[in-house]
């Protein structure tokens, strides 16, 4: 897909109902590879966008290009160009804020939410939160990708793994996206995403439609405590399953049960 004349790469696999699976900071659809098969085999179309400026998607070098808009813009458009419907939309980390805002605006389209290790509203997230931003600051253009996914997974990654999730990143220069991302997040209630955040937030209260959310039991960044408020908040929410032994990359640590989650959420 085209968006403002940059591509947006797009794994798309199987027939049947759509789920949509938006990865985050400073992931890719890569982060899926092991979630997908089982929801194919089962009969649903899956597809697994790579956000602008990471994965095989362009990678706009300007970090002030990079903004909340843009990027629900750009799923936005996503969904309408495949026409989309009926559509399970699977959200993790900054594809949560990305992902709910494009179901509260889009609502038809949307028929359910599952919801994984993320967040929405304004607010540190918590002092591991700031401390990832500001070690992210110190590093700049050397921040190492696969470190970062790898300190997220409880279990760890293999070097092959991790040499895949740095392979997008060649550069200082390519990194712009996965610096902007966490200046993005409203810490602060004057921050320029604060008020869409809280429309987005405030919105999901009146969700009538189905939504689960499991979470990754040894999630240090967000802890479950994050996972029992989305439950509070949105009506009829069920969870939050907990994955034992998932950080906060629970596809990487736990991707077969994440899977029979989905599926059995699903069938319900």
């Amino acid at each position: 897909m085209e968006f403002e004349g940059l591509h947006m790469h797009v794994v798309d696999e199987g027939v049947g109902e759509p789920i949509l699976l938006l990865h985050g900071e400073p992931t890719s659809s890569y982060l899926w590879r092991n979630v997908i098969p089982p929801l194919v085999a089962a009969g649903y179309r899956a597809i697994a966008p790579d956000l602008i400026g990471f994965g095989h998607s362009s990678k706009p070098e300007d970090i002030g290009w990079y903004s909340y808009d843009r990027h629900v813009a750009s799923i936005a458009q996503l969904v309408e160009e495949l026409d989309l419907r009926d559509v399970t939309l699977v959200v993790h980390d900054w594809g949560g804020p990305i992902g709910l805002r494009v179901a509260v605006e889009h609502e038809p389209r949307i028929a359910r939410l599952v919801i994984l290790d993320t967040g929405i509203g304004v607010g540190a997230p918590g002092e591991t939160w700031l401390r990832f931003r500001e070690a992210v600051r110190k590093a700049g253009g050397a921040l190492d990708i696969g470190r970062l996914v790898a300190a997220g997974a409880h279990g760890g990654l293999s070097d092959e793994v991790r040499a895949a999730y740095d392979a997008p990143f060649p550069t200082p220069e390519s990194k712009a996206g996965a610096l902007a991302f966490p200046e993005l997040v409203p810490t602060e209630p004057d921050h320029p995403n604060a008020a869409a955040m809280v429309r987005v937030r405030d919105a999901l209260r009146d969700w009538r439609k189905p939504a689960l959310v499991v979470w990754g039991a040894e999630d240090s960044v967000l802890l479950p405590a994050v996972a029992e408020r989305f439950v509070e908040l949105i009506p009829g929410a069920e969870g939050p399953v907990l994955l034992e032994g998932a950080g906060h990359f629970l596809q990487e640590d736990r991707p077969a049960e994440l899977a029979r989650a989905i599926l059995d959420f699903l069938r319900r």
